[in-house]
């Protein structure tokens, strides 16, 4: 197996600093047909699996927080390089990003955490 120093390679070709926190999930996309019957039996219907990534870089300075939220910010959908679980190697595919939020912690020493989610297109 490949060394994972950084499950995130590269955001639209420019690298990022490691997160501290990477949940790599799956999700399946279901048809607008899914959905239970009366008899309580579901119905599916998956389309489409989708990978969500929740990241975390915690203690960051300033510069970092910064530089993260704009690799992740420049554009709506952005090529991601990242590590995947299921294929077992780096992929390269499209996201786009939800929320971002900063925490900090320390304002004297300017230091806190960046949080968000990153969703296959």
């Amino acid at each position: 197996m490949a060394q994972i120093d950084n499950p995130i390679q590269s955001v639209g070709g420019v690298a990022v600093p490691a997160p501290s926190k990477y949940d790599w999930k799956l999700s399946d996309v279901s048809s607008a047909d899914a959905g239970r019957t009366e008899d309580g039996s579901m119905h599916k219907e998956t389309i489409a699996n989708k990978v969500h990534i929740e990241l975390e870089w915690q203690n960051v300075n300033d510069t970092v927080a910064s530089t993260v939220l704009n690799a992740f910010s420049n554009n709506e959908y952005f090529a991601v390089t990242y590590w995947d679980y299921k294929a077992m190697a780096f992929q390269t595919k499209t996201f786009y990003v939800g929320d971002r939020a900063v925490t900090a912690y320390n304002r004297v020493l300017k230091i806190g955490t960046v949080t968000f989610n990153i969703i296959e297109q």
